[in-house]
């Protein structure tokens, strides 16, 4: 490329490599970032958005006639970009049973303080599941102990971080994926076996009736005698 000079030379100066680059450098860092939100005890619900999503779970005990309801909220943290985030922001436990009301509202507090602190909150339901109840523990359908209502509660908000993605999913053993291989092998055999049995009756004709030997709907009437096409059974003899 050519440049015509049209003015005079007067002065002159080399530049320097060192200068353009730290000036290339200081522009680079001028222009703005996007700004990581992270969990605090100050964080607010989002302008506009009076309602969070969450999840109600129902915990039935054989200690009560009523049952607990646990309402987990979550809140979404950098919406739209690749550090967005679930965590929860808040939970609160409904009961008709007044008996557990001071207790319940007491931990429902600190809980929701410590989900807006930030950090690492899984070790909520570690420490929930730890606890005993003098009185003794329930089996829950399925035959899992569990050794205190509080500890059921720890057991939901496991499962609640499990779905939002702050806690690893349970991988099945060896033993267990066996297991289920097993008796998946054993319900598909009884599927094909029951498939059989319906092709092989309706093979027969449809003016066949039951047959009170091998109770298959086989028989016909064969040279004036009912015979079962199936056993061979005949009412002749």
């Amino acid at each position: 490329m050519t440049l015509k000079i049209q003015k005079k030379i007067i002065a002159y100066q080399v530049k320097d490599k060192d200068q353009s680059a730290g000036k290339a450098d200081a522009g680079e860092a001028a222009k703005p970032t996007a700004e990581i939100i992270r969990m605090h005890e100050k964080l607010e619900r989002p302008e506009g958005m009076e309602c969070l999503e969450g999840a109600t779970y129902k915990i039935r005990t054989p200690l009560d006639d009523h049952a607990l309801y646990v309402t987990i909220n979550d809140i979404v943290l950098n919406m739209g970009t690749e550090h967005e985030q679930r965590r929860p922001f808040e939970i609160f436990i409904n009961s008709k049973n007044m008996d557990h009301f001071q207790w319940i509202v007491a931990l429902t507090r600190v809980m929701s303080a410590v989900f807006r602190k930030g950090g690492d909150v899984t070790f909520l339901s570690e420490e929930l599941q730890a606890v005993f109840d003098p009185k003794g523990g329930y089996f829950k359908p399925g035959g899992r102990f569990v050794p205190s209502i509080v500890a059921d509660i720890g057991a939901v908000v496991e499962h609640h971080l499990k779905r939002i993605g702050l806690l690893e999913p349970d991988e099945l053993s060896e033993q267990q994926q066996l297991l289920l291989k097993e008796k998946r092998a054993e319900a598909e055999s009884r599927e094909n076996a029951a498939s059989a049995a319906s092709d092989s009756e309706t093979s027969y004709p449809t003016s066949a009736t039951l047959c009170h030997k091998c109770n298959t709907k086989a028989m016909v009437l064969l040279d004036g005698c009912q015979t079962c096409l199936a056993c061979g059974y005949s009412k002749c003899g």
